[in-house]
Order: structure tokens, then C-alpha cells, then sequence
């Protein structure tokens, strides 16, 4: 059987999605003794354990480590829905896996594997060079949430986008030392002086489900213009360079050929496209965009679509979030449901409080 840690109740029903089985979620809401929950429900050697990402169970890890049994880590996929996870919307990708996680440099990952060890045939690159293109020219990214808007940014100089991101995030904690928004913008402005910098907040941070907000008139000393409440892909079309900590939007920059500098260690550096600030011994191996392309999209994430709630490949979802995201029905929709999750959320955290 397999079992389940560190799993929100609202997550359980989608899960079961990416699996086609019934799963064992251990999720107590009083006595957070889990080992003995799970052993109770017959967790035992020859049992799979699965824990959200890097959330630590001392107990559980402990009982694996003992046993033999190998522990998977599971975290939303790079291709994720029309909506954020922080309003609890459902994600259409997942990834599973078996040595690590993507965003924990510290130690190999399956993806680290994936795009260290393939062989990209030729039709693998074909298909990853499409999905490329569909997702530039169709304007997706990971959450797709935001219009298209037209921005107002001068063309003698260089135009430099620095995406904000949720700073007690794992990836910022494990993959950059735990660097700040306004650290961030400080070092590109020391580095980029002649640039025109482009501060975009993280949206979770923006509908404040996350922590990582910045002052505006303290980020205003060391960016040119924030914006908010508009697409990445209306941001990037403008970009000559993208400075990120880890943020996927480095690598949404790099399939639109743009200059990607990382002052952390993402999954997509140290392969040869980007500029780095650190460097992680294990990866040796030179890619191209597409074979990058085809490790992160095609070869490690699982996919589901979103109507039919049946496993399927990312071109089908990426069609169907294509639909999703121009319906204005669906769009009013997911507005109102996100409020009330927002606000349900708010009042949950003063209760605990």
C-alpha cells in the first residue's frame, strides 16, 4: 500500500488522480503522532511512503531508513492550472520522486538525473521544440492567472525583470541561502546599474496567501517600475535579461530565449544556458533549450486533464488550459472562489493565532 504525509485534506481527492488507486493519507488532525497513526493503518516493510515536498516526518524517515523502504517526494508539476495552489485550486501536473526533489540542490533529484543521464532522440526533440513554441505563442506559464497587458517601458535601456518570490518558499530556503526579495533587488541594482529594472512580485504574495511582501517605496530605491497584476509572458516579451534567485520565471525566460542570471541554484542552471552564481559539482553535462525542454516537461512530470480527470500528455493540457483561461464564465468563476478561499484562510489563520 501506499501511504501519504504531509497532505492537505483538500489535495487528497486530486492525488488519487495522478495514481488510479485508492492511497492511505496520514493527515491527524490532534495527535501528531504519525508513525503510530500509520502503522495502525498497517503501514509496514513492504510499503510505499510518500511525503509532500521537503515537509520533514523524523519519525517516518526514521521507520523507512530502517526498513528499506524508499521515500518519494511529491510536488506540483511546471505546467499547473489556471489559478494559484495557495487558493486551492487543483494542478493538472505532479511530479514523483524517487531520489529527491527538483528544488533541493543540495541533493540529486530524479529531474537532476533525467537531464544529466538521457539520450534526446530526435523525436523527443521534436516534441519538446513544439511545446516550446505552443507555450510562447499561446502564452502560458505555470499558474496563467493574469491578462495580457501592454507595458510602457523605455527602449534605451536595457530592460531587466527581477520576479519576486515567496521567500519562507523550500527553493528559496534550500536552493539560495535563504536570500531575501529586497537582497535580491539590491544585488541586481549594484550589478545592473544602467539596466531599467522591472520588479514583479509572486502572485501568492500579491493576494497575501504567502509571506515575501516588499515595501514599494523601499523597492522603488532599487527598481525602475513594479508591476502586478499582469501576465509574465506581458513582462518577458519586454525583457533583456531576467535576474531570479530560483523562480520558474528563469526558465520561462530561457524558452523565449531570453538572459537568464540566477544568484541561487534552480533545477534549470548550471546546464550550460544560464549565468550562474553558484555552481553544483553534479551537473556536467551541456543541453540545448529543448533538451532541457523535453527532461522538465515530458520525461518527469505527470499529467491529468482537467475535464475528463484522466491521465493524459502535457499537449492535451495544455490545449485544455488554453480554453480555460479564455472562457470569461470560468475566469468570474475562479475570481469569486478565490476570494472566498482567501478570505476562509484569513480567518482560519486568526483563529489559530
Amino acid at each position: 500500500m501506499k501511504y501519504f504525509f504531509g497532505f492537505s485534506t483538500w489535495k487528497h481527492a486530486y492525488i488519487e488522480l495522478f495514481f488510479n488507486e485508492k492511497l492511505i493519507f496520514i493527515n491527524p488532525l490532534f495527535d501528531k503522532n504519525y508513525l503510530s497513526k500509520a502503522l495502525k493503518k498497517g503501514l509496514d516493510p513492504q510499503s510505499s511512503i510518500y511525503i509532500w515536498g521537503k515537509r520533514l516526518f523524523p519519525d517516518i524517515e526514521k521507520y523507512a531508513k530502517e526498513n528499506g523502504i524508499n521515500i518519494f517526494r511529491i510536488e506540483d508539476g511546471f505546467i499547473r492550472s489556471v489559478g494559484l495552489g495557495s487558493d486551492l485550486t487543483q494542478p493538472y501536473s505532479l511530479v514523483v520522486d524517487t531520489r529527491g526533489i527538483y528544488f533541493d540542490p543540495r541533493n540529486p533529484s530524479d529531474l537532476e538525473w533525467i537531464l544529466e543521464t538521457s539520450v534526446f532522440d530526435s523525436e523527443i526533440l521534436e516534441r519538446a521544440g513544439k511545446i516550446k513554441q505552443y507555450l510562447i505563442e499561446k502564452r502560458l506559464s505555470k499558474y496563467n492567472i493574469y491578462s495580457d497587458t501592454v507595458l510602457d517601458l523605455p527602449s534605451d535601456k536595457p530592460i531587466i525583470v527581477v520576479p519576486g518570490q515567496v521567500e519562507d518558499d523550500a527553493s528559496i530556503l534550500l536552493g539560495a541561502n535563504g536570500m531575501s526579495n529586497l537582497e535580491l533587488l539590491q544585488q541586481v541594482r549594484a550589478n545592473r546599474a544602467d539596466g531599467y529594472i522591472v520588479y514583479k512580485p509572486h502572485p501568492d504574495v500579491l493576494v497575501g496567501n504567502r509571506i515575501g511582501n516588499l515595501d514599494e517605496s523601499t523597492a522603488m530605491k532599487y527598481c525602475d517600475k513594479i508591476v502586478t497584476e499582469v501576465s509574465i509572458d506581458s513582462v518577458l516579451m519586454h525583457a533583456d535579461e531576467v535576474h531570479t534567485m530560483t523562480s520558474l520565471v528563469g526558465f520561462e525566460a530561457l524558452i523565449r530565449g531570453i538572459k537568464v542570471v540566477t544568484y541561487g541554484l534552480p533545477f534549470y542552471a548550471g546546464w550550460g544556458l544560464t549565468h550562474d552564481s553558484q555552481v553544483c559539482e553534479r551537473r556536467t553535462r551541456k543541453l540545448s533549450i529543448d533538451e532541457l525542454c523535453a527532461g522538465v516537461y515530458l520525461l518527469y512530470p505527470r499529467y491529468i486533464n482537467p475535464y475528463t480527470l484522466k491521465q493524459c500528455d502535457i499537449e492535451e493540457v495544455l490545449e485544455v488550459l488554453d480554453l480555460k483561461r479564455q472562457q470569461f464564465n470560468y475566469s468570474f468563476w475562479v475570481k469569486y472562489r478565490n476570494w472566498m478561499s482567501r478570505k476562509s484562510q484569513q480567518i482560519l489563520r486568526m483563529i489559530r493565532k
